[in-house]
């Protein structure tokens, strides 16, 4: 009996490598107590996704690093299965991102990973909504190596300091947060 392999229609394809395939070239240099937790290689240009306990790094196959951005500077991810993607924006709106992790090697462990160590560097969050153009988030989140604690103050679309209501509840919003965790009461300006 001869057996013939199929592939369904619409079917993914595997992936033609492994994530533990990373180049040792491309293995980043680790800090004291920092861990190598999930690494996949992006399709369009061949870039390796690197997470580790402390950081989220973005580097070729001969190790030169693209992108390297602790957790705590993390703003907001996503991985949408349907697209095999992952998108990434920074707080200071800087260098987002989207990879596509299907055909080379997969996902691999990188969205769950994505997920726990955006949640490990935030501690307390604050929404600040006045309706459309007039929110804000004050959100203080840990320095995963350091432990240290720091505030961040991320401006809705269209909203900004030049609104007096807003960036006085936003003001409050810092008071609270900060007397919360500990920080001294009286945000600087």
């Amino acid at each position: 009996m001869r057996f013939s392999r199929t592939r369904r229609i619409g079917a993914t394809p595997r992936p033609e490598r492994s994530p533990g395939d990373l180049p040792a070239p491309a293995r980043p240099r680790m800090q004291q107590g920092e861990q190598l937790l999930a690494t996949a290689q992006e399709d369009a240009g061949g870039l390796w996704l690197a997470l580790t306990t402390y950081r989220l790094i973005e580097v070729d196959e001969s190790g030169a690093v693209t992108l390297e951005r602790p957790w705590h500077e993390v703003d907001t991810g996503a991985w949408d299965p349907d697209l095999w993607a992952l998108t990434v924006a920074f707080v200071d709106r800087l260098d987002g991102r989207q990879w596509v992790l299907q055909r080379r090697t997969g996902p691999g462990m990188v969205p769950q990973v994505f997920r726990e160590r955006t949640s490990a560097s935030v501690v307390l969050l604050r929404a600040v909504d006045l309706g459309p153009r007039r929110s804000a988030r004050v959100t203080i989140r840990k320095v995963l190596p350091t432990r240290e604690l720091v505030e961040q103050v991320l401006w809705g679309r269209g909203a900004g300091e030049s609104d007096v209501e807003l960036a006085a509840r936003v003001r409050a919003a810092r008071i609270e947060v900060r007397d919360m965790v500990g920080l001294p009461p009286n945000p600087p300006a």
